[in-house]
């Protein structure tokens, strides 16, 4: 979908478990697989990525949506520690642009 739409059009919507996690899956849909093992390895697709959790994905979401598909989620995650992963690496793409 990278090639085949214009990159202000995309957004990566992420759902992991823990900030590393997190950390893994936003480096490699912005720079490109971090390990080198996979179909992304070397790929910098500069995409935009967020965090469900975080207050500007949650702000555009139905709050009965929310409430029904990821509230449960949200409190049994450090999303506080997933939010600022997710935003350094969004800081670091915004620093290479």
């Amino acid at each position: 979908m990278a090639g085949q739409y214009p990159k202000q059009d995309l957004v990566v919507l992420l759902g992991t478990p823990t900030a590393e996690s997190s950390r893994l899956y936003a480096l490699t849909v912005t720079e490109g697989d971090p390990s080198w093992a996979g179909a992304l390895a070397g790929a910098n697709l500069g995409l935009p990525v967020y965090h469900v959790t975080e207050a500007a994905v949650k702000a555009q979401v139905a709050p009965e949506v929310y409430e029904e598909h990821v509230a449960l989620m949200e409190m049994a995650l450090e999303v506080g520690e997933i939010a600022q992963a997710v935003s350094a690496v969004r800081g670091q793409g915004s620093e290479a642009a």
